[in-house]
């Protein structure tokens, strides 16, 4: 053996700035310490090269290694056999003396004839203490692994960092995957590289196309750096929108480096050369997949149903798939909560492989298909669980595949497959419910709806009776349930439209509104189910209160006759919330709310819990128990965030601080609707315009007048005047509110002239019919306070007409109370106690007619 000497390897200059990375080269460091092999694993592309030259250069000082650092580069190896001899270049073969001025002895130390080049590079390495870079191991893996094995079993002093994008597979290997760059350190790189390219460049010049781009590419170095390289002919922004087509635009490499290097596709290229059949077959078929998949997706939609994969035999979907996470073309990681490992592709590696499943004929389309039937199998099943004790569980699991239920929907669409997409939307149509997704609600059940026609449009054909779900069964669909599912479908949609901008009064939606009444009467059995429970939304619109009525107490009828538990629970919840707000009608809201409660909570469905115990905190709300009510909504809230459903939770904290305000704690209820008008709403809007309103109102009770006008003006800006009957109705009346309490009192006077006109909408009468009276109030306000008309004696009849008006059941809130003190006091000082009286006994006799024409 050659005797030890100090050598310094052969670790070359790199020629360009080294970004980020400080923390990958600390472990790295780490790893050397306690492994003699470590072996850097990443896709084409991800800078195992640079990182494992400045990982060793970084700890060559203090790595043990004094007789250097030594480069192997494999990448130009063609030949397995061929590893030990570049190897051995590498390290320094041949040494030379030189003795006197032109004379040199030249001895070769590993060129003696007939020795194996692994047992001369043993010699050389076995006393010797050094660190050999393997790079670019993936193309002749199974030599590199043997040779590696050979020089750590036989040269105690030998450490070996590799680059690969697949494990050695040595015993006592250290894996260390090399991550994509995180945004900041990407933007870094770009920022570098696109200086470079053009003078004076910065990612500020576009933010948002400069993260575009570093995403897109997955925070890949040579991506990155083949997109700044492109800055010379292109801005930020049109390289991000060419990205789509990014195997054309990245071909701007360095001459210098390999062919395999140079371009994007060069780079996928050589990782596919390298893959059997079966690995290319999985690896395209992958790419039907959106946001990743788990194992069971991926043996149901790679697998090859006939077994044939063209020159290869039938193959197992999870041993192949293991291979390509071991390749580094899938990415593997645990997935949310207990659910097992998800395995995706970059996004480079998913377009590269798309185009090679489009390449592969017939492939495509049924790979397609089974991607469709999976996803629609996985909606149509988690659907029941979503009403039960597995509910947080199945809307998880929904939320965490929901790219890849959108991709089969946009199929399902695309190919004009109405049964599939029927199944699909209506699958999910309560879990858009629960989240409160209507806009994707609104956007899949307008996209369906084009492939067939409209149920409701004349000639009307009656509804029969339906029984158990839409969705019990996968498709095809014929008879009573395909006419059933398509009028469902239309339900759903109509559902959705209450946060568009159309008005209710609206041809297409009236008649909409008519063919659904004439389609459906009470107490069918699948109006008690979802989606066509959803028909009451035609039925309130409308404005029919006596079919209102007869509706929930016929679904709560049917429901307890059928035995349909949690649609008994939902009918009970949903007629406890009517009456709450109906004390003209007879019957218990809080009574229905108790049952709704019990029945939910023994479903184990928080969902249920929180409408039910939102529906008793109402009804006690209209009987002034407000600590009561502010109990059950904090309760409510605690299930809907064991659920997840922000939306659901937001809705329930503006109605919990309306309470909070009535019982006196008017801080903590302006603290909660200051957070929640100060947060962007990323789901419905259907909790802001009552939040804004109820914060008004505590600004003008306070005095801070100029800033409950602001809430009001925000609220006229973010919904359009005219979209809602009883939106617009709030608004208008607030303001008068507000009016008043600034002294505005010919405004405020207007403003509930306003009012009462917008409030005569036949939804507005059946929901809230107690508002016009508490108009009168606000009216009366106005006329009798300085300032304003002066007119006392037309005020004190107001009066009289707002206390004759309201049910015996009713419950002023405070400004009620307050209002009613305030012009009280003022109309019996200006009329006299005995005008005053004779003027609100006749007040107490008129019609609201009557008394709405004193305004």
């Amino acid at each position: 053996p050659a005797p030890p000497g100090r050598g310094n390897g052969n670790l070359r200059a790199r020629l360009t700035t080294f970004v980020g990375r400080e923390d990958d080269i600390r472990v790295i460091g780490d790893d050397l310490a306690r492994a003699r092999l470590v072996t850097l694993l990443g896709p084409g592309g991800a800078g195992k090269t640079r990182l494992s030259q400045e990982a060793a250069e970084a700890h060559e000082g203090r790595g043990g290694w004094p007789d250097g650092v030594w480069l192997v580069e494999l990448a130009p190896v063609d030949d397995p056999e061929d590893v030990a001899e570049a190897t051995l270049a590498a390290v320094g073969a041949r040494e030379t003396k030189l003795r006197g001025a032109a004379a040199e002895e030249l001895r070769v130390l590993t060129d003696r004839n007939g020795d194996d080049p692994t047992t001369r590079l043993v010699e050389h390495c076995a006393h010797r203490s050094l660190l050999l870079v393997l790079d670019n191991c993936e193309h002749v893996v199974e030599a590199a692994a043997e040779l590696t094995e050979r020089l750590l079993t036989h040269c105690p002093g030998v450490q070996i960092l590799a680059t690969s994008r697949e494990p050695l597979g040595v015993p006592g290997e250290s894996l260390r995957p090399v991550e994509p760059l995180p945004d900041p350190i990407a933007l870094r790189l770009l920022g570098d590289r696109g200086a470079a390219a053009r003078a004076g460049f910065t990612v500020d010049e576009d933010p948002a196309a400069a993260v575009e781009i570093c995403r897109r590419l997955d925070g890949l170095p040579l991506a990155i750096e083949l997109a700044a390289a492109r800055l010379r002919l292109l801005t930020p922004r049109q390289i991000a929108d060419r990205l789509d087509d990014r195997f054309r635009l990245l071909t701007s490499g360095a001459r210098t480096v390999l062919p395999r290097q140079q371009t994007l596709r060069a780079v996928v290229d050589w990782s596919w050369d390298l893959l059997d059949e079966a690995e290319r077959t999985v690896l395209r078929r992958l790419s039907v997949f959106a946001g990743g998949c788990d194992l069971a997706a991926a043996e149901a939609v790679c697998a090859d149903p006939s077994g044939d994969t063209g020159d290869a035999a039938a193959f197992d979907v999870a041993d192949t798939l293991g291979s390509l996470v071991d390749k580094s073309l899938v990415v593997a990681a645990p997935g949310p909560g207990a659910s097992g490992m998800r395995y995706r592709l970059l996004e480079t590696v998913g377009e590269y492989a798309a185009e090679r499943l489009a390449e592969a004929g017939g492939d495509r389309e049924e790979t397609a298909r089974r991607h469709l039937v999976h996803y629609r199998e996985l909606a149509r099943t988690s659907d029941p669980l979503l009403r039960g004790r597995r509910q947080r569980e199945a809307a998880d699991r929904l939320a965490t595949e929901y790219e890849n239920l959108r991709t089969a929907l946009r199929r399902a669409v695309t190919t004009r497959d109405a049964d599939e997409a029927l199944c699909l939307v209506h699958s999910l149509g309560w879990y858009w419910h629960l989240h409160d997704q209507r806009t994707e609600s609104r956007h899949w059940t307008e996209a369906v709806a084009a492939l067939g026609t409209n149920p409701f449009v004349a000639p009307v054909v009656p509804a029969q009776p339906v029984y158990g779900q839409l969705v019990d069964s996968p498709p095809p669909y014929s008879g009573e349930v395909l006419a059933e599912a398509w009028r469902a479908l239309h339900l759903v949609r109509l559902a959705a439209r209450d946060q568009t901008n159309k008005d209710w009064d609206d041809p297409e939606i009236r008649a909409l509104v008519d063919g659904v009444i004439a389609t459906y009467r009470p107490g069918l059995p699948q109006t008690c189910r979802t989606p066509a429970s959803l028909w009451i939304y035609a039925v309130m619109i409308a404005g029919d209160a006596g079919l209102l009525k007869q509706v929930v107490d016929a679904t709560v009828t049917t429901a307890r006759t059928l035995g349909y538990r949690w649609e008994l629970a939902s009918a009970l919840q949903l007629r406890a919330n009517i009456l709450a707000n109906r004390a003209d009608w007879a019957g218990d809201a809080s009574r229905d709310a108790d049952e709704s409660l019990e029945l939910f909570r023994e479903l184990g469905d928080d969902w249920g819990c929180a409408e039910a115990l939102s529906a008793r905190a109402e009804s006690r709300e209209r009987r002034g128990e407000h600590a009561l009510a502010a109990r059950d909504y904090r309760e409510a809230i605690a299930y809907a965030e064991r659920l997840g459903a922000k939306a659901q939770v937001t809705v329930l904290r503006v109605r919990m601080a309306g309470t909070l305000t009535e019982n006196g704690e008017m801080a903590e209820a302006e603290r909660i609707l200051t957070e929640i008008t100060a947060t962007v709403q990323r789901f419905g809007n259907e909790a802001m315009p009552a939040a804004r309103m109820f914060l008004a109102g505590i600004l003008g009770r306070t005095g801070r007048i100029a800033e409950a006008r602001v809430q009001i003006q925000v609220l006229r800006e973010e919904f359009a005047y005219g979209a809602y009957a009883i939106f617009d109705v709030f608004l208008l009346a607030t303001t008068a509110w507000l009016d008043n309490q600034d002294g505005r009192h010919e405004d405020a006077l207007q403003g509930i002239r306003d009012a009462t006109t917008a409030f005569r909408h036949p939804l507005a009468l059946m929901v809230a019919p107690h508002l016009p009276a508490t108009f009168l109030l606000t009216a009366a306000v106005s006329l009798v306070s300085p300032g304003g008309p002066r007119r006392e004696y037309d005020g004190a009849r107001l009066l009289g007409a707002y206390r004759g008006l309201l049910p015996p059941q009713h419950v002023p809130v405070s400004t009620e109370r307050e209002d009613f003190a305030v012009a009280e006091k003022l109309a019996r000082s200006a009329l006299g106690d005995t005008a005053y009286e004779a003027a609100y006994a006749e007040g107490g006799g008129l019609t609201l007619e009557e008394a709405t024409a004193l305004i």
